[in-house]
């Protein structure tokens, strides 16, 4: 039995690490919107320089854009985790696609059970 679409469509969460007047900013959103077009996924955006995000400033203030791909079911409720793959700066739809990828076949599977 093969996933539907709905649940292939949303099985990554990108978080992107962003900031006002930012050039690469605009450029990762747009990589970001091809990607979607493609391959739809949860999508979430955080202003590094927002007060109620002292630790992502703390973290990114002057790295943005960053994006952080998780696999969406083990994303927690805030957004990204630390076990999140990255990419920062430039990057292309391919490599996002590659994240995406990499996000979904490391990431343990919630099914999965030891004996």
């Amino acid at each position: 039995m093969f996933p539907t679409l709905a649940l292939r469509n949303f099985a990554c969460r990108i978080t992107l690490f962003t900031r006002s007047n930012c050039k690469l900013c605009s450029d990762a959103k747009e990589v970001l919107s091809n990607v979607w077009d493609k391959r739809p996924f949860e999508y979430d955006e955080i202003n590094v320089m927002d007060h109620s995000d002292q630790k992502w400033k703390n973290m990114y203030e002057f790295d943005t854009p960053v994006i952080h791909v998780d696999k969406a079911k083990e994303a927690s409720q805030f957004g990204t985790t630390h076990e999140a793959k990255k990419l920062m700066h430039r990057f292309k739809e391919h490599e996002v696609e590659k994240l995406m990828d990499e996000a979904m076949m490391d990431a343990p599977s919630s099914s999965s059970t030891s004996a």
